[in-house]
């Protein structure tokens, strides 16, 4: 079955103001479209079922990357693209410049917005587990005004989030304070591009004295939506790198990971991927704590 460009109306204010009035008018009527390259998937096969869109795309307020002292802003209309050509995301979030480079194609790196991935939920998304890594927090904004919140409390269930129907993703806000952290992150899919991931996971860790002082575990596709491990988390924070340790944060995550089965993988295999790619991490922190 493919869609019929009849059934929907698709409208473009042009100015950020403009576009939250009408939210505000007829709040859950119009459904705001970015780069579409979720929305417009759904189109072709049938599956759209918002009658009424209100397009974001090119409205300037949306669409920077800033950077101050200690962080980063990155509005909801920041392409991916635009992230991988930053020189200061490269140089202060590598992790979400390589989560960026792995956004489908080229040319929907130069249509997918950053944050029409976070809205649309996907528990494989890719920017997510890196966003979660570096507790970035979310701007929202309405004709009531502006809330921040973390992004680890922004996604509620599978595809639904804390937003409210008047609402625009506005920015996501990320501190710079991860320079002395050991950072990871790895995608496991298909193939190396243009593939939704089967599991992909992302650490953060500051080591002081062979200690775990600071740690953050996030993963994609190991739950209803892309979250923080907590549990596996704490079995790392305060401990030593070594080889128990490690062991008893393995344990862990397989015991938190609640992955389903899809026709891209099932459960099982996500979970113990998700664990080998733990153990890789955390292997690597080791190497760097006491090398060969």
């Amino acid at each position: 079955m493919r869609g019929n460009p009849n059934a929907h109306e698709l409208i473009a204010p042009g100015t950020l103001p403009a576009v939250l009035e009408l939210l505000a008018n007829a709040p859950g009527e119009w459904t705001p479209i970015a780069g579409g390259t979720e929305l417009m998937v759904a189109h072709a096969a049938g599956r759209l079922s918002m009658s009424k869109l209100v397009s974001l795309w090119g409205i300037p307020d949306l669409r920077f990357i800033r950077m101050s002292g200690d962080g980063i802003a990155i509005g909801g209309g920041a392409t991916f693209r635009d992230l991988r050509g930053h020189a200061g995301v490269a140089e202060h979030l590598p992790l979400l410049a390589k989560a960026a480079s792995w956004i489908g194609s080229i040319a929907n790196q130069s249509r997918a917005t950053i944050g029409g991935n976070l809205v649309n939920g996907s528990p494989a998304a890719d920017s997510s587990p890196a966003l979660l890594v570096y507790d970035a927090e979310v701007e929202l904004v309405s004709v009531r005004g502006t809330r921040r919140i973390p992004y680890s409390e922004f996604h509620t269930g599978y595809k639904s989030n804390a937003m409210s129907a008047d609402e625009v993703l506005l920015a996501v806000h990320i501190p710079l304070r991860f320079a002395q952290h050991r950072q990871y992150l790895r995608k496991v899919g298909t193939r190396r591009a243009m593939a939704i991931s089967k599991v992909a996971l992302a650490g953060s860790a500051l080591i002081e004295g062979g200690v775990i002082s600071e740690i953050r575990i996030a993963a994609a596709s190991l739950a209803a939506f892309p979250a923080r491990l907590y549990q596996t988390e704490a079995a790392l924070l305060g401990k030593p790198i070594v080889s128990g340790t490690n062991e008893r944060a393995r344990e862990a995550l397989l015991r938190e990971a609640k992955p389903i089965d899809d026709i891209r993988s099932n459960a099982e295999y996500r979970r113990r991927v998700a664990a080998n790619l733990l153990h890789e991490f955390l292997s690597s922190l080791h190497a760097e704590v006491e090398p060969s």
